[in-house]
């Protein structure tokens, strides 16, 4: 079976992307510090969704909208995803550096339903009104990126004032 270099070339694009994708994900928060210093790298953000065990709305909202952004250049460049379960007993590490479980956490940023987005600045302060649970489908994504440019339209604003000749 004999392959032109055309073919080879198109195979090895389909798996590429094939692979990109698969590493498109939002992983699990274990150290925050180090997320706000990925978010202040970029001049960006720290999302954290708030995901139950067994939230088939959580799943919708990972799967449809927050994995596919994450595997997405423009919100690379201006946002860190991380998940935190909010009854779950893992290890996280918070803004401020303290060791904490994700249960506890999410108690302490007040993420009683679940699925629940919050964008949050480099040092830990919430810049965006939650998206709490998930309503409509239609009008998810919108409510994200309203939550992510707002965010990250304070942090640069806050950052333009920092720089020499900013107001």
């Amino acid at each position: 079976m004999k392959q032109t270099v055309k073919q080879v070339l198109a195979w090895l694009a389909i798996l590429t992307c094939g692979i990109a994708l698969a590493r498109a994900d939002v992983p699990y928060a274990r150290d925050l510090q180090k997320d706000a210093e990925a978010a202040r790298a970029v001049n960006g953000v720290v999302l954290l969704i708030f995901v139950g065990a067994h939230c088939s709305y959580c799943e919708t909202a990972l799967n449809e909208f927050l994995i596919p952004m994450s595997g997405n250049a423009d919100y690379r460049a201006k946002v860190v995803m991380r998940r935190v379960e909010s009854s779950g007993f893992r290890d996280l590490k918070d803004f401020q550096g303290k060791k904490i479980s994700h249960r506890e956490f999410s108690g302490n940023q007040g993420a009683r339903l679940t699925p629940t987005v919050m964008v949050f600045d480099p040092e830990g302060g919430r810049l965006a009104k939650p998206v709490v649970g998930l309503t409509t489908l239609d009008y998810y994504g919108y409510y994200l990126d309203q939550a992510i440019d707002q965010g990250v339209g304070l942090v640069r604003a806050r950052l333009g004032r920092l720089l020499p000749g900013g107001s």
